[in-house]
């Protein structure tokens, strides 16, 4: 069993738990529920983008201690600022001591789409993700069939979240559907957990030229975004690379800074 199988394994237990604890009406009566979300999609494709999805994330299973004590608001308000085209937010507790609440935290201070990013696999989980002020979802292909992608990611459209469909290889792209906003390439191996931004590069000439494209994971310099973008890259999700550092919000502002020389 793999990285992926055993959180997921984990958590089936602990969301037939919540469902008993928190119905959907509940969700859908909570005040983020009726909210107009914000797109991922089109924040990436403005000309002035910076592209950077930010990611805010605490743990990871390769990295138990990232940054255990960073303030959520304090981080996210301050990558707003820094020109991040985007948030990712981790909700997932166990394995990356996430929750639900952060977004619920920072929703009235943040302007840009955040990402809920977790390991979603029922439908309760993506009313969920509206309700707690998410403007996305992410979807991932190593552990979820193709009819299960196309149910989550329709009504993740109806309910007005837009989906980022994460694939490991181009074997994954028949996995793809009209519901999917934006295309990710994980650049993780989920079997030695090395990272490189090769994984994306070694794909891009086998993706869609019609849908937004994103790396994600190993992106440590502003030249790794000069190199994916000319491979057709729009965004570009940097977590590790921030918060590893004693102020992520000045990693980040940093980083966008390099990039606005570099172009």
């Amino acid at each position: 069993m793999d990285i992926l199988q055993k959180i997921i394994a984990h958590k089936k237990p602990l969301l037939d738990q919540q469902k008993w604890q928190v119905s959907i009406e509940n969700l859908q009566n909570s005040r983020f529920f009726k909210r107009s979300t914000l797109s991922l999609s089109e924040a990436l494709k403005q000309p002035d983008s910076s592209g950077i999805i930010a990611e805010f994330k605490r743990r990871s299973p390769s990295k138990p201690a990232i940054n255990l004590t960073a303030d959520v608001q304090k981080v996210t308000t301050g990558y707003q600022q820094a020109g991040a085209a985007a948030l990712s937010l981790l909700t997932d507790t166990h394995f990356f001591g996430g929750k639900n609440l952060d977004i619920e935290q920072i929703r009235d201070f943040i302007n840009i789409p955040i990402l809920r990013k977790d390991f979603i696999f029922d439908a309760y989980q993506v009313y969920e993700a509206k309700s707690i002020g998410a403007d996305a979802i992410l979807l991932i292909a190593e552990v979820l069939s193709k009819d299960e992608i196309l149910k989550l990611a329709k009504l993740a459209n109806e309910l007005g979240l837009e989906v980022l469909l994460e694939i490991h290889s181009a074997s994954q792209l028949d996995k793809l559907n009209p519901y999917i906003n934006v295309l990710g390439i994980n650049n993780r191996n989920l079997k030695t957990f090395e990272v490189g931004i090769d994984n994306s590069i070694q794909i891009a000439g086998k993706l869609p030229d019609d849908i937004v494209k994103i790396s994600e994971s190993g992106i440590r310099s502003p030249e790794d975004v000069k190199r994916l973008r000319a491979y057709g890259f729009q965004g570009f999700l940097i977590g590790e690379n921030f918060m590893k550092t004693a102020a992520p919000e000045e990693a980040c502002r940093n980083f966008i800074d390099e990039i606005n020389k570099t172009y």
